[in-house]
């Protein structure tokens, strides 16, 4: 059985330099195309009975008061119903309305459609390897935040 070597420093760092310049590809798609950040807020709001715009603000790691404006806007398109939450009157509850769905659904087939393109050339088997590897960094990185919300305050440290 082969022992598994960690990774090197440079390795992580050429890894991190990926990440970060899709992940910035990304947001910078979210923030130009106006799908791209509606159906990030659709998906939230319909993985949800119903939610509280701090909710939605906490899952997407943005302010408040960004979400209060994108929930007007979407309730003015008519995609989302805006209600006095029963539980807490200064707070309302947002839910998908059946356009709001449709338009989630619509959104998400152009956005497969606009990753086929980028992977076109690529074979099934690179898409299913990078799919793998991403899960599994993912899963990672969630053991790695549950063992250091564990760990003693003083006891967090940098490991080489």
């Amino acid at each position: 059985m082969l022992e598994r070597m960690p990774p090197k420093k440079r390795e992580v760092e050429e890894m991190v330099a990926a990440l970060f310049t899709l992940n910035a590809g990304l947001d910078r798609a979210r923030r130009q195309r106006k799908g791209a950040g509606t159906l990030s807020l659709l998906q939230v709001i319909g993985d949800h009975e119903a939610i509280r715009p701090s909710e939605i603000a906490d899952l997407q790691g943005v302010h408040p008061s960004l979400v209060t404006r994108q929930v007007r806007e979407l309730e003015d398109a008519g995609l989302v119903d805006v209600a006095a939450d029963p539980a807490d009157r200064r707070s309302c509850l947002v839910t998908l309305t059946a356009a709001g769905s449709e338009e989630r659904r619509r959104l998400t087939e152009f956005g497969l459609k606009r990753f086929a393109l980028f992977v076109r050339d690529w074979d099934s088997d690179d898409i299913r390897t990078l799919t793998e590897l991403l899960w599994k960094l993912r899963m990672s990185m969630t053991a790695v935040s549950e063992r250091e919300q564990q760990a003693p305050r003083g006891s967090r440290r940098w490991s080489s």
